[in-house]
């Protein structure tokens, strides 16, 4: 009877502190955190990687703290172009270093060390390989909403996101050969205890290929993502990238995924995109890793 009254009290006792510490992190006020004065462990928000879908999600990194988010590896295959041409590509450690700055703001270099193409045409002689360092993107990502109140079923969370992509080596056909950018708004809103989306609307400013000019593509996308226990997760998504210059037209996606929680602030993922259309790849498996500190 004894032990039976003292693992009661220890389900109670364990309730009520674990009801507690979730109001205190909804409910502190944690605008005086900066880069410079970290964000308490207790108080950081639940752990939310943009990777692996395209689709972000509208969470900050909170203020102070690092998160990388690592393509460990991924490969892609494209259909056949106008004149009969496959391309393979291979990236290795594509990395996003997401930096909180403040409660509701972070900035995020995103980093191609290496990458391979492999072009094949119809005629085997002219095949073609390069290899090399990709550009590097300077991201920002700026939370309106959410932050710190998302979670209960209809709650929703907002975001901007612009970045730009620098060349570093603009021969190799890895990265990109000139300024480029664009705008992302992220939205996420909880549909149950179990299901959650995001939705991305976003302008790229993009170079023509054939001219000195740049023209603006749109980029659209959702990711509807289920929880099957705390530490696994899968989502599916469609991605759409319209206005392209591209004589094969726009790009359109259907995704899938999953996700594994290893430890607090470490999270396993993998997952393989369909490409429906011409422009886009026919298939890209990835496999990747994301690391809080």
């Amino acid at each position: 009877m004894a032990r039976t009254r003292a693992a009661v009290s220890a389900m109670v006792l364990l309730l009520i502190f674990g009801e507690a510490k979730s109001s205190e992190t909804e409910s502190a006020d944690k605008s005086q955190y900066t880069l410079f004065n970290p964000t308490p462990e207790r108080l950081l928000r639940d752990f939310s990687p943009d990777r692996p879908s395209t689709t972000e999600n509208p969470f900050t990194v909170d203020a102070g703290h690092v998160q990388v988010e690592t393509n460990l590896f991924g490969y892609a295959r494209s259909r056949p172009d106008l004149e009969g041409t496959i391309t393979d590509t291979f990236d290795v450690a594509t990395s996003n270093i997401r930096i909180g700055l403040t409660n509701s703001a972070e900035i995020n270099f995103v980093l191609q060390p290496y990458g391979v193409i492999i072009t094949r045409p119809p005629d085997p002689s002219r095949a073609f390989r390069s290899s090399g360092v990709g550009g590097l993107e300077i991201h920002a990502k700026f939370n309106l909403w959410g932050n710190d109140t998302f979670g209960e079923p209809g709650s929703t969370a907002l975001a901007l996101s612009p970045f730009v992509s620098l060349p570093i080596d603009r021969t190799n056909g890895i990265g990109p050969a000139f300024v480029e950018g664009g705008l992302v708004v992220p939205f996420g809103v909880q549909l149950s205890d179990k299901f959650g989306l995001d939705i991305n609307a976003g302008v790229l400013y993009l170079r023509d290929s054939g001219a000195a000019r740049h023209h603006a593509e749109f980029l659209t996308s959702a990711s509807l993502a289920y929880q099957w226990t705390e530490t696994f997760s899968t989502y599916y998504e469609v991605v759409a990238q319209v206005g392209r210059d591209d004589p094969r037209g726009d790009i359109v996606l259907l995704d899938s995924g999953v996700t594994y929680l290893l430890i607090k602030n470490v999270q396993l993922d993998g997952g393989v995109n369909f490409g429906v259309t011409p422009a886009a790849p026919r298939i890209n498996p990835f496999v990747g890793i994301t690391v809080r500190f």
